[in-house]
């Protein structure tokens, strides 16, 4: 499979990996690659943290699965590898940063620029069966990817967390937000985007907060 996680994240996350639930995790992992379909390739399943450094994390975005169709998937949420029609949700994401910031929509659905930025694109279940949408959930992705935004929220400060969507905002609810920022709306999904995803701003709300705290803002 080839799975390898950036030093900084290793050293940072070195607790869970011999945990009881992160020990069946990789087993059951192992063995779904082993006997079907599942992406994203083994060696992109944690593409998020090996393009963002756990020094460099400045934005944290949550989605929930990857995607589940042929090339779709390379381990950062929302996004798709190139020549991958962009889903409905990432093009309301798109939608959104050109009605916020005016940015031309782009062509690619590949957000790999925003994770080399300082964006962690984090899914909270980093596998998933092809065709299967939830099919790896509760088998332990959650609880590691929980320990990931603790351990962002706990050891850093002025972190920008968007949550968009249900899910994502019971995910992060610990986090302290006289520390960081926390922007909340409904999901990009097509189903609600319009009740309040377009127009949150989150895209310059983010902007404005991190260089009001001496950081580079992300060219969205």
């Amino acid at each position: 499979m080839n799975v390898q996680i950036e030093e900084s994240w290793k050293e940072a996350l070195m607790p869970e990996f011999s945990k009881d639930y992160f020990i069946r995790l990789t087993d059951f992992v192992r063995k779904e690659y082993h006997e079907t379909t599942v992406y994203p390739p083994g060696k992109l399943i944690f593409n998020a943290f090996n393009l963002c450094p756990f020094d460099k994390v400045k934005v944290v975005i949550i989605g929930q699965d990857p995607y589940h169709g042929p090339g779709q998937a390379h381990g950062l949420c929302f996004s798709v590898n190139d020549g991958i029609q962009p889903p409905p949700s990432l093009v309301n994401i798109f939608k959104e940063i050109n009605n916020d910031l005016g940015k031309p929509i782009p062509q690619s659905g590949n957000l790999t620029k925003w994770a080399e930025q300082g964006v962690l694109l984090l899914n909270a279940t980093l596998t998933v069966r092809a065709h299967q949408a939830g099919s790896h959930q509760r088998r332990g992705w959650e609880e590691f990817t929980d320990a990931v935004i603790r351990k962002l929220a706990e050891e850093k400060s002025n972190l920008v967390f968007i949550l968009w969507g249900a899910y994502a905002q019971k995910k992060g609810a610990f986090i302290d937000r006289s520390k960081h920022l926390v922007l909340t709306s409904v999901h990009p999904s097509p189903l609600s985007a319009h009740s309040g995803f377009f127009g949150n701003h989150h895209f310059s709300l983010a902007n404005d907060y991190l260089v009001k705290n001496g950081k580079t803002a992300i060219d969205w």
